[in-house]
């Protein structure tokens, strides 16, 4: 991945966040900066696992590589509020 490849997946985890966190049903007690980091990481990872199964570099938009980073994105939403309502 080069460092273009992650500048993009951070600008669009920015998003990836805020779309993981309207798939979650019901109220977070997470804060938005959570949700980014969320997001950025759920991107990264979700580039990552497209290029694993060759589905990162497609002819127009990469829908199953967004598709992958925004369940990631729910996942990590709903497991980091988990996590955070146990205190």
């Amino acid at each position: 991945m080069e460092i273009s490849g992650i500048i993009s997946a951070i600008v669009i985890g920015l998003v990836i966040g805020v779309l993981g966190r309207l798939v979650v049903p019901g109220r977070q007690r997470i804060g938005v900066l959570w949700t980014i980091v969320v997001g950025i990481v759920a991107a990264l990872l979700g580039s990552a696992i497209a290029a694993g199964f060759g589905v990162a570099a497609t002819e127009g938009p990469d829908w199953i590589e967004w598709f992958i980073q925004i369940a990631l994105a729910a996942v990590g939403v709903a497991a980091l509020d988990r996590g955070l309502a146990r205190r």
